[in-house]
């Protein structure tokens, strides 16, 4: 069963899900997160379309959250998306 990501306005969050060790991982990332760290320059850029430029990073960011022993669902923060040191 696929769950495509999706835009939840209430919480102003992309909602997607990520494989991990063959379990699908629910989780989310704020809107204004994504557009801070990836297009902090732009005015009206639209979270979704971000989230797609930018899915492996985020489903990377996801899996290490997990292996650091967070449990769903995973809330992704700014500090998760740092670059490696």
């Amino acid at each position: 069963m696929s769950h495509p990501p999706h835009y939840h306005a209430d919480s102003g969050a992309i909602r997607f899900w990520v494989m991990v060790d063959e379990q699908l991982v629910g989780a989310s990332i704020s809107s204004a997160t994504l557009h801070y760290r990836y297009r902090p320059t732009e005015q009206g850029d639209d979270p979704l379309e971000t989230y797609h430029k930018h899915e492996q990073d985020l489903a990377a960011a996801v899996r290490r959250r997990v292996a650091g022993g967070s449990i769903e669902p995973v809330m992704l923060r700014e500090y998760d998306l740092r670059s490696p040191a």
